[in-house]
């Protein structure tokens, strides 16, 4: 059984950076797309950024472009996304995910099989 396991996460003031990490156990997901999504308190799920099995396709949300870079080593089963530039709205639950079949990168939530059980990143201003 596949689990991913986030850490990483905490409290951080406006500008400030984080580093999440998914760690994946139970199986190698070194040829599965992987991906972050966040949650606010009274909103939907919403795509963070993605990476295919190589590393060399990554997509990311509009609103993360620039300040965001999400990258895996498949030696150790992880992926990371690191924060940079962060901001108040950025502030939600993050969730590691991945899909369980299929090499495309995708955006939507449905298309991804394995979660983690999610990891709270607040930004204050």
């Amino acid at each position: 059984q596949v689990q991913l396991v986030e850490s990483g996460g905490g409290f951080v003031q406006a500008g400030g950076s984080l580093r999440l990490s998914c760690a994946a156990s139970g199986r190698t997901l070194s040829r599965n797309v992987m991906g972050w999504f966040r949650q606010a308190p009274g909103k939907e799920r919403e795509f963070v950024a993605a990476i295919a099995w190589s590393g060399g396709t990554t997509y990311y949300a509009d609103s993360v472009k620039g300040r965001f870079t999400i990258s895996r080593d498949n030696a150790k089963n992880t992926v990371y996304l690191q924060m940079n530039s962060l901001k108040p709205e950025d502030t939600a639950v993050y969730y590691c995910a991945a899909r369980v079949r299929g090499v495309i990168v995708t955006t939507s939530p449905r298309e991804y099989g394995y979660w983690g059980q999610g990891t709270q990143v607040t930004v204050s201003s």
